[in-house]
């Protein structure tokens, strides 16, 4: 991929690390955007690793099933900068990869990284807790952060809040080109999806009658969630003439 300018940047990533964010992630949104922005130059690669993080112990998790690259990297040897080749892991998704991140800031080296209120604290203690081994680490991350004013989105971001008649449910991410195109709910395993947003994705008409909802002219089962109607994907998927795929590893839909 090109290298985006810095808004393309960020207005790429930003949906993804809110919505992990309003997970319940530890990690706020500036400091995950700054350091996105230091390990890349800007750059989504198709491997979507966007913190470096190598394959290590190889260890699989929900989020990495194996995948990896090897690619060239500047690592502070002896306080010099030194060119080595490594393994890194490779992510379907962004999504994958910040998941998989924050399964790595589980480590207990990192308890104080999940501790840190603050930007400033978390950045330095990312750099304490051997994250990376640049000595200028978190002040690289701090420099990002207020160039481009990043912690309105600590501010901007709303711990997230089922809507009435989905108060047992999780958020869960629905994508389509691997791209996180909305969000869903998932309750005793059974997905919804909002109903005017999968039809708008295909271009089906949604009319309401009675308070039954049609696609198409066909009545279709929905599920009140606040004041949105939501489906069962697989309830429209003929209709639609969509594919499915669950990722049962990672809770994640996609659409094709």
């Amino acid at each position: 991929m090109s290298e985006l300018t810095r808004q393309q940047f960020f207005a790429a990533i930003a949906p993804t690390i809110i919505l992990i964010r309003q997970q319940g992630s530890p990690i706020l949104p500036s400091v995950r955007l700054a350091q996105s922005l230091l390990e890349t130059g800007g750059v989504i690669h198709a491997w979507n690793n966007l913190g470096g993080i190598k394959v290590g112990g190889g260890k699989l998790t929900p989020y990495w099933r194996g995948d990896a690259v090897t690619k060239g990297t500047w690592e502070f040897v002896g306080g010099q900068e030194v060119k080595e080749k490594a393994a890194f892991r490779a992510y379907r998704t962004l999504y994958h990869y910040y998941k998989d991140q924050d399964e790595l800031f589980k480590n207990t080296r990192y308890a104080k990284v999940q501790e840190a209120k603050t930007a400033i604290e978390q950045a330095e203690q990312i750099r304490l807790a051997g994250y990376a081994t640049d000595p200028n680490y978190s002040s690289k991350i701090m420099s990002l952060i207020t160039k481009y004013n990043l912690e309105a989105y600590d501010a901007a971001t709303i711990k997230f809040k089922p809507e009435i008649g989905f108060e047992g449910a999780s958020i869960v991410p629905v994508m389509v080109d691997q791209t996180l195109y909305c969000t869903a709910y998932l309750e005793k395993g059974i997905t919804y999806i909002p109903v005017r947003k999968i039809a708008e994705l295909f271009g089906a008409k949604v009319d309401w009658k009675s308070k039954k909802v049609y696609v198409n002219g066909v009545l279709v089962d929905t599920r009140l969630g606040g004041s949105t109607s939501f489906v069962k994907p697989r309830d429209i998927m003929n209709l639609l003439k969509i594919k499915l795929e669950w990722d049962t590893y990672a809770k994640v839909l996609f659409i094709n």
